[in-house]
């Protein structure tokens, strides 16, 4: 893809992360604060309000760049050729930061500091295996409606799994290296301890590896075509800088 596409996608990918950050953060400080000393009512809410936030973040952003949001799916995108490893190397600082900065305008918005490390801790063998499992199956998700030709489906789907992850894991499904760093800033109820960062992203980074080998076992004539079409079709690099996929598949 040409430079100006790149510096384009770059943008949507740090504006939709900065999104999402505000959103997960955001609505966990809401719930806390509207449902105080309820825990099963305060992850509901932050649960029902990322999912659906996640949709439209995917809807708005997702023309432009994929939506990946994740440098686990934009990496494992390059291993099956649907986004160049420069691209998706380009793309990681950009979520993280985009992560970051959603973090911190969620405590501003909240009238709480603007960075408070958080100090809940989280790195235990079970939630651990958790994020293995529910990075696994976002990837499976994301990469069985691109090979079927269901994009259209997928921001509903994404959204839908990771709402339903919030209950089915013990971790809460992080299930994404740049949105743990990011709320590694808030100390709130969606915070992560700095302790907890890096042991996360390992278990992130084991579930896009499993899920590599599982879709190279599912879908083993996924062709580059197909993976550059993960998320939603996005614009495509070539002469022209406004060409766009065709989404009428």
């Amino acid at each position: 893809m040409n430079d100006v596409v790149l510096w384009r996608r770059l943008v949507a990918e740090y504006l939709g992360s900065t999104f999402l950050a505000a959103i997960v953060v955001g609505s966990g400080i809401a719930a806390q604060q509207l449902s105080p000393g309820n825990i099963g009512l305060e992850l509901l809410q932050n649960a029902l309000v990322t999912g659906a936030g996640l949709f439209a973040i995917i809807l708005i952003f997702g023309s432009l760049s994929g939506a990946h949001l994740n440098p686990v799916v934009s990496f494992v995108d390059a291993v099956f050729g649907g986004i160049s490893w420069r691209d998706a190397a380009a793309y990681l600082p950009a979520q993280v930061a985009g992560c970051v900065t959603g973090a911190i305008a969620a405590n501003v918005m909240f009238s709480l500091s603007a960075v408070s490390i958080s100090t809940h801790h989280r790195a235990t063998g079970p939630h651990l295996f958790s994020e293995v499992i529910a990075t696994l199956g976002l990837l499976l998700v994301i990469f069985a409606l691109a090979r079927s030709g269901k994009t259209s489906y997928t921001p509903a789907a994404v959204g839908a799994y990771i709402m339903a992850a919030y209950f089915f894991t013990s971790s809460t499904s992080f299930a994404n290296p740049a949105i743990t760093v990011g709320r590694m800033f808030s100390n709130t109820f969606a915070g992560i301890a700095p302790a907890s960062v890096l042991p996360f992203i390992a278990a992130e980074i084991v579930g896009g590896a499993v899920a590599v080998g599982l879709i190279k076992i599912l879908y083993p004539g996924i062709t580059p075509a197909e993976s550059a079409d993960i998320i939603v079709p996005h614009l495509r690099g070539a002469d022209d800088p406004e060409t766009e996929l065709d989404t009428t598949r």
